[in-house]
């Protein structure tokens, strides 16, 4: 299941990507509208700011901005920042991968080549879509 952290960068993202001047908006905005907590929406973007999606000014007229045009941000992208990655288990991650220990052969386990086509699919959508696809 996907975790309330990545619904809500999602749904914090779109706001931001149908903001037509791209001006900073504040944290409280973005969680009112969006009815998400404001100290958990407070920590989801400070993530996707350390990671460059986000942009940030303080002060008056501060808040967050996308850093990037919203056609450029691939879901994939977004889901391993907040998520983690795609991939259900580590023994078929791309970018994560581990051997499971009670695997004896991982070419003939079953669990492994079903989990294969479940990240493929998986990954084709996020990396098909973007944030701008979601506004």
């Amino acid at each position: 299941m996907l975790s309330r952290k990545t619904k809500y960068g999602i749904k914090a993202l779109t706001y931001l990507a149908r903001q037509e001047d791209q001006v900073p908006t504040s944290i409280a905005t973005i969680a009112e509208s969006e009815k998400i907590p404001h100290k958990f929406l407070e920590a989801i973007l400070l993530e996707l700011r350390k990671n460059s999606i986000l942009g940030s000014r303080k002060g008056k007229g501060g808040g967050y901005y996308l850093m990037q045009l919203p056609e450029k941000i691939r879901m994939s992208t977004v889901h391993r920042i907040l998520e983690g990655p795609i991939a259900m288990l580590p023994c078929v991650s791309l970018n994560f991968y581990e051997k499971c220990e009670d695997c004896v052969d991982e070419d003939a386990c079953s669990v492994n080549k079903l989990m294969i086509q479940v990240r493929d699919n998986t990954l084709a959508i996020l990396e098909n879509q973007t944030l701008h696809d979601l506004i």
